[in-house]
């Protein structure tokens, strides 16, 4: 679980740029709660429901401490669109089995790794957001686990079909980016 950096700044003391920023990332870990919900709903298999039971667990105590910093009002207002999508990108793969769950995560988890990082070379470590970027670092290194730990457990190398799976899963999420900085 993550150790809880303190993190003093609110919305409020946030320049426009980085509360979208923020908004990105509250709307993808709301999405990330949803893609184990998904999981959970449709998985019978014990090894990925213990698997998905741990990642949500990090999941909403990540989207906890975002939402103590961004108030309901700064909320992307597509939150109902990133619940169902994220459902689904979570219930999908969990109906063809482990190397489609783990292939959607990796993907996913990629994509965050990238996302969280273009927002800590953002900030300054010794800046106003020093806090915030010390949070997303927390946050980065436990997407960064999921990832690997999906990697570890893959059977196989995807094949064509969870590579344009991966590739939507990819696209979708750079796509909610944009959508949730800006609404």
């Amino acid at each position: 679980m993550l150790d809880r950096p303190a993190v003093s700044v609110t919305a409020a003391a946030m320049p426009a740029w980085l509360v979208a920023d923020v908004r990105s990332d509250h709307a993808g870990e709301t999405g990330a709660v949803m893609i184990y919900r998904g999981i959970l709903a449709v998985s019978r298999d014990p090894d990925i429901r213990h698997f998905a039971e741990h990642h949500l667990a990090t999941e909403c105590e990540h989207l906890a401490l975002i939402e103590a910093i961004l108030p309901v009002a700064e909320r992307t207002k597509l939150l109902w669109l990133w619940r169902i999508m994220g459902w689904l990108t979570g219930a999908l793969p969990a109906l063809f089995g482990a190397n489609a769950v783990y292939a959607t995560i990796d993907a996913v988890e990629t994509f965050v790794d990238h996302h969280y990082q273009e927002q800590i070379d953002r900030l300054e470590p010794d800046g106003e957001f020093a806090n915030l970027r010390e949070l997303l670092l927390k946050c980065q290194q436990d997407e960064i686990a999921h990832r690997d730990e999906a990697r570890h457990l893959a059977e196989s190398r995807p094949g064509v079909v969870l590579s344009c799976w991966r590739w939507i899963v990819g696209t979708g999420s750079s796509a909610a980016v944009v959508l949730a900085r800006r609404f």
